[in-house]
């Protein structure tokens, strides 16, 4: 059976092409969704696709009824979309850039684009923005009201679309849903399909954490970090096609932030062991980095280079200077405080840091980390 989520987007496309508002075609799309997984096990469609546009459609059309009973007057409706093999163009990219219309904020046209075309739960983007699913709710159902009416051919802003994709790749690759892929085919459709550096720096990041993700977590699925990973795991050959693209953009001379950490990425691949990283061009990059985000997360990470370029006291001296509460915070100061041989320090910050963490390998790696040094202690 065809996976669900990689179906969405184009289901969600064909309604608003029609006519379709985009809140009540969203909530069409949910509801046909549900009767998939109920009817599909016992009868699967040669179509996918075209059962879902043609399910959703009708359920489109009992909201629309059901609104205009309820509001006492008339709608128009809608003929039925013809029979036969849905069109198997792709319109993800182009229901990202209706998500990041200019009517939202940055921040509800992610929440938005996650939701409706990425599939994510509002539980789970709540997670990645640290705000209660409560209030994630209501931003998404205001977004979705905001580009009701808006034609899916209407300009959106290619920065909202690239953060909508780093968000959604961050997600694939460290959370519970997994749409790294999803986000690696929608920025190579973006980077080819426009003429924008940052568009390719985001696309050679991509490639470049990606191609280190064999390596991430060993055979009974602990979290292995990057310095002990078993770097002839990684794939050499997105490795290639990530620095390929990097370089070109950069010779474009247009800086951005994509391009920035890609550069950080690049540095980490070329390195055959952790003890011939070039920390000290890593930290140059951070620095370069902070001149287009000023994010207290690219502090906290450049904090910790600064321990491997400088040493472990000029890395606590440097995230001595940040909020306690950013997350990792107390993961990476647990790490420098045993960098320095300050075991007992380290060990009470790894216990506390697996005590908020949210992904169950990394609390477990930490959990680990801390009776390591214990059993070294005694």
């Amino acid at each position: 059976m065809t996976e669900l989520r990689e179906l969405i987007p184009g289901v969600l496309a064909a309604l608003v092409h029609r006519g379709a508002d985009f809140a009540t075609a969203e909530d069409a799309v949910q509801e046909a969704l549900i009767r998939a997984v109920e009817a599909w096990p016992a009868e699967p469609p040669a179509d996918p696709k075209g059962w879902l546009i043609t399910t959703a459609w009708r359920c489109f059309l009992d909201l629309a009824r059901s609104d205009a009973a309820r509001r006492n007057r008339e709608v128009r409706v809608f003929d039925e979309p013809e029979r036969g093999p849905a069109v198997s163009t792709d319109e993800t990219l182009r229901l990202y850039f209706l998500c990041a219309h200019p009517r939202l904020t940055p921040a509800s046209a992610v929440a938005l684009t996650l939701r409706a075309v990425g599939g994510l739960t509002t539980g789970q983007i709540a997670r990645a923005y640290l705000v209660p699913e409560a209030t994630m709710a209501q931003r998404i159902s205001r977004a979705k009201r905001m580009v009701s009416g808006v034609r899916l051919d209407s300009p959106g802003d290619l920065g909202t679309v690239l953060r909508v994709l780093y968000l959604v790749f961050n997600e694939g690759y460290s959370g519970d849903v997994d749409l790294a892929a999803e986000a690696i085919r929608l920025a190579r459709q973006l980077a080819a399909a426009g003429d924008d550096p940052e568009a390719d720096g985001l696309l050679a990041l991509f490639l470049l954490h990606h191609a280190r993700r064999p390596a991430r977590t060993g055979p009974d699925g602990r979290l292995v970090p990057l310095a002990e990973q078993d770097r002839t795991r990684w794939r050499r050959d997105l490795i290639a096609e990530g620095v390929e693209i990097l370089q070109a953009a950069l010779a474009r001379d247009a800086l951005g932030e994509f391009q920035a950490q890609a550069a950080i990425a690049a540095l980490h691949a070329d390195a055959q062991t952790a003890a011939e990283t070039d920390w000290v061009q890593i930290v140059e990059w951070y620095d370069e980095l902070l001149r287009f985000t000023d994010s207290p997360v690219v502090r906290l990470n450049r904090a910790v280079a600064v321990g491997a370029a400088d040493g472990p006291r000029a890395g606590l001296a440097a995230i001595a200077e940040l909020d306690p509460g950013l997350p990792r915070y107390t993961a990476s100061a647990a790490y420098l405080h045993e960098q320095a041989g300050e075991l007992e320090q380290a060990v009470r910050l790894y216990v506390e840091a697996a005590g908020t963490a949210q992904i169950v390998a990394e609390r477990d790696h930490l959990t680990r980390r801390a009776a390591e040094l214990r059993q070294r202690l005694a």
